[in-house]
């Protein structure tokens, strides 16, 4: 417990003592979706589009009430001009020490609306198959009013436009049916009809793309310490991003990436019990969603993804708040954990050793249900005697293995490995030490000298 809270002050899964680590952009997430708002002029040439581009430190401050209205506007031009404005002032460079950064998170209504950016596109961001089939309307002719594709303006708000079948040649008894119809549809039965402020295919992908850049705008935001309290603390936000990590089967590929990416670097500062706090709801996300949401990614095929899921159980669990969210979905996650720490790459076993090192400090329960786990031990020592595996990760996955043997209830699950942990204790010296404690643990206490014969001798 003592190591969990020294984890919780310093709010990184690699380590007790120093910050939390930002992650960069996981291995196979899409860059296409937000490449046509990385330029500032389309007619530049190829070597200055994007956020290489450098921006007077003074720009923000002169301008930020214009991006924040411009993004409120919802016209196309001043969507694209504050977007392409924010992912310069956003963008930094891993080695870049811009000491000027601007907090943009702490102007006034920016975070709102960017999230407003990406409501407007979850809003419509229906699947195909779920859609009303279009009707004939006669609401006017195609006019373009927000500049994303052609949309449609209604001429009048008077009865005839709420029934556009009502017209000269429409009979009597039909004017009756609707007429009876429409008394009992609720208040704002308009907005759920498909053509009346509906965008065709163009604007729908343009708001799309709209929306791939906002969540892009603000995952930079959560690489900066000035804002990661505000974004953490804002619920608006959180739900936002889990809604959509929830939606990743039908959602954009580079919008759930980007979401994922900020919540992993907000997890050190994240308590789940905002979504049942008194601060105002947009989504309705509960806690037991969002743990859902995050267990829908970590079971996902995509590597970025389900490492990135696992990171991120490791971090929110060191937070003991957390803890009677996340703990129900135990046993799912051992047995995901386990699975990753068999995969042939360097992250997903990183990820969930970093997971399972913190899972494996929570309490009791963990420990036995984890050494009860199917193969859990045998790919720990694998991690462990692997080449390639980086010293940090072996380190963890034998502090997981001491953690493991503490427990008394564990130990038989632990004796038929005796043979493999003296080998590693003699062959390896970085590792001797715990390994030492492990056998120590194992077969020297009083009480177990029955069941260290029975390791040793068969018995």
């Amino acid at each position: 417990m003592q190591k969990r809270e020294q984890g919780k002050q310093g709010g990184a899964s690699g380590g007790p003592g120093g910050p939390a680590a930002k992650r960069g952009r996981p291995f196979g997430s899409g860059g296409t979706s937000a490449s046509s708002f990385s330029g500032v002029d389309i007619a530049a040439p190829s070597t200055l589009l994007g956020p290489s581009l450098q921006v007077h430190s003074s720009f923000a401050d002169q301008n930020n009430k214009r991006i924040v209205l411009a993004l409120q506007s919802g016209l196309k031009s001043e969507l694209t001009w504050a977007l392409n404005s924010l992912t310069l002032l956003s963008f930094k460079e891993k080695d870049e020490v811009r000491k000027d950064a601007t907090p943009l998170a702490k102007i006034p209504g920016l975070l709102d609306a960017l999230l407003q950016v990406i409501d407007d596109w979850r809003d419509i961001a229906l699947p195909r198959e779920l859609v009303q089939k279009p009707r004939i309307r006669l609401l006017g002719a195609n006019s373009v009013v927000t500049g994303f594709g052609n949309e449609y303006n209604a001429l009048n708000s008077n009865d005839a436009a709420l029934n556009p079948g009502i017209g000269p040649g429409s009979s009597a008894a039909e004017a009756f049916v609707q007429k009876s119809t429409t008394k009992n549809r609720p208040s704002e039965w308009w907005l759920q009809e498909d053509a009346l402020f509906n965008l065709d295919d163009e604007g729908r992908a343009e708001k799309q793309q709209c929306a791939v850049a906002a969540s892009n705008i603000i995952r930079n935001f959560s690489f900066m310490p000035e804002n990661e309290v505000i974004m953490a603390q804002h619920r608006h936000c959180l739900e936002t991003v889990f809604q959509c990590i929830e939606d990743y089967v039908t959602e954009d590929e580079e919008l759930v990436t980007n979401a994922l990416e900020t919540i992993v670097n907000l997890a050190p500062l994240l308590d789940l019990r905002i979504f049942s706090s008194s601060k105002p709801s947009f989504i309705k996300i509960t806690e037991k969603r969002a743990v859902q949401a995050i267990m829908g990614m970590l079971g996902s095929s995509v590597r970025a993804w389900h490492c990135a899921a696992a990171e991120l159980l490791g971090r929110l669990i060191i937070n003991p708040d957390n803890e009677p969210f996340i703990l129900p979905f135990g046993p799912q996650i051992y047995k995901r954990l386990v699975d990753l720490l068999s995969f042939p790459f360097l992250e997903a076993q990183a990820a969930a050793v970093g997971a399972l090192y913190h899972l494996a400090e929570v309490n009791m329960d963990c420990r036995l249900k984890l050494a009860s786990e199917r193969w859990a031990i045998d790919r720990l020592l694998k991690v462990i005697k692997t080449p390639q595996s980086a010293p940090e990760i072996c380190r963890k996955a034998a502090l997981i293995l001491e953690s493991l043997v503490s427990e008394p209830q564990n130990r038989a699950l632990l004796l038929p490995f005796e043979n493999a942990f003296a080998e590693i204790l003699f062959a390896d010296g970085r590792y001797s030490d715990t390994f030492a404690r492990i056998l120590y643990e194992l077969t020297s206490r009083p009480s177990n000298k029955v069941a260290a014969a029975r390791g040793l001798w068969g018995m």
